[in-house]
């Protein structure tokens, strides 16, 4: 379980002091599927990545499986089984996908087992496990093949932002087939995506919504989809939409 208690970050401009995210509490159970959305600018990246250990909070505590891990590094913190995805994954040029994934799971398995990961998130294994993770794979690719190393490393709480940035409609078509079977086989994990996607948001248990820097709404997909999208039948028309 994940507890966020009073978080805050403030960000330093022209030697004044803005706050990003201001005063969020937030519990997040186990094996529970978590997007959070809201006005770009809004601090829900940053949330995530405090979370993530990639930028410290400036105040408030984070508490993960009980233990405060406020000022555990990011490497302890993806020890203790959280993942995060970036919004533009990382090329690694000389690095083949078969490499990232056994560096992601911290152990060297078996060609086989790679596939396993890969046929995952969609992809034919044998056309992709040697591809060095450099400019000739799209968007799309990157962001499956980096699906797949969250997979690998069989996190307790994987964190994706925004994963449905800079790639195409097909692609982003096989990303909800991804995200559908990730929620359908947790496997124990909870899961938290940043997005703005209604498509991603109907997919859900839970919606937060964050505006300028703290919660504007929050609860099931059933009370805070058809909330924000305007319409009572909202689930109804994302069923259609899927």
């Amino acid at each position: 379980m994940l507890e966020l208690k009073n978080i805050t970050f403030n960000a330093e401009d022209e030697g004044q002091s803005i706050g990003i995210v201001r005063d969020v509490s937030l519990t997040v159970e186990d094996n529970k599927f978590v997007v959070i959305t809201g006005p770009n600018g809004g601090g829900k990246s940053t949330l995530a990545k405090m979370v993530a250990g990639i930028i410290k909070n400036t105040s408030g505590q984070i508490f993960f499986d009980g233990e405060d891990i406020t000022e555990k590094s990011i490497t302890e913190r993806a020890r203790m089984g959280i993942g995060f995805a970036f919004q533009q994954p990382v090329r690694f040029k000389g690095m083949t996908v078969l490499d990232i994934l056994r560096i992601a799971a911290g152990r060297t398995f078996s060609v086989s087992e790679a596939c396993d990961y890969l046929s995952e998130v969609g992809l034919c294994a044998k056309d992709y496990i040697d591809r060095e993770i450099n400019a000739s794979l799209s968007g799309g690719e990157l962001k499956r093949i980096e699906i797949a190393t969250v997979l690998a490393r069989d996190v307790k709480l994987a964190l994706f932002d925004e994963p449905e940035a800079g790639i195409d409609l097909w692609s982003f078509n096989n990303l909800i087939r991804i995200f559908e079977n990730m929620r359908k086989d947790r496997r124990g994990r909870s899961i938290i995506v940043i997005s703005h996607q209604e498509r991603i948001l109907n997919i859900a248990d839970e919606i937060v919504v964050i505006a300028d820097g703290k919660i504007a709404k929050q609860g099931s997909r059933d009370i805070i989809l058809p909330e924000i999208t305007g319409t009572e039948n909202a689930t109804n028309i994302c069923h259609k939409m899927v």
